[in-house]
């Protein structure tokens, strides 16, 4: 649990890009209202703040396309092609429901993961520079021991060169991966040990 200094200050710091693993209910389809941000307000949602859960850390690569500057908008797309609703069906009822949600790479939109690899690998300085950024974040979460999850292997692999020794860090699918949302969260929930 964090206070409401501490969220509002990682809300506008971090807030273009990052999230909490925290969605509103799901309605007729299962991607209805996971794009409903009104959840992040304080004075409509007054249990929220103990809800959240920042020793756990879901990572995504990047943003894959530009984020209208809402705050907390990452993993909350309504688009139909987003397929952020599979995480929250994962996690719903979980112990990881709550957890902090970030990119490792920063403000670095691409919708082709490989292309963002292929860039790491001929920047090397621009990755080791988005790991110190991560690094802060961490610390600016107040966490000094995070549970670190990394959506899909390209994430697994950025954090395992960068934090293998500094952190507890596991692999579960992307959550963009073909199958259904049930399938999603059989795979997750095998991993995390929950269910």
């Amino acid at each position: 649990m964090i206070d409401q200094t501490k969220f509002e200050f990682i809300k506008k710091k971090y807030g273009h890009y990052a999230s909490w693993a925290i969605w509103a209910d799901a309605g007729e389809k299962p991607k209805d209202n996971v794009g409903d941000l009104s959840i992040f307000d304080i004075k409509n949602n007054a249990g929220l703040l103990q809800l959240l859960n920042p020793n756990i850390i879901l990572v995504g690569l990047n943003i894959s396309r530009r984020i209208i500057e809402v705050p907390l908008a990452n993993f909350h797309d309504a688009r139909s092609e987003a397929m952020d609703f599979k995480i929250r069906y994962a996690l719903s009822g979980s112990p990881f429901w709550g957890a902090y949600m970030t990119d490792i790479i920063k403000d670095f939109d691409q919708k082709a993961s490989g292309k963002v690899m292929s860039y790491l690998r001929t920047d090397k300085p621009f990755e080791k520079e988005n790991a110190r950024l991560f690094r802060e974040e961490i610390n600016d979460l107040g966490i000094h021991n995070p549970t670190i999850i990394a959506f899909g292997r390209d994430v697994h692999t950025i954090l395992a060169r960068n934090f293998k020794n500094a952190y507890k860090i596991f692999k579960i699918p992307h959550y963009s991966n073909f199958g259904s949302k049930e399938k999603y969260r059989k795979e997750v929930s095998c991993v995390l040990k929950y269910e």
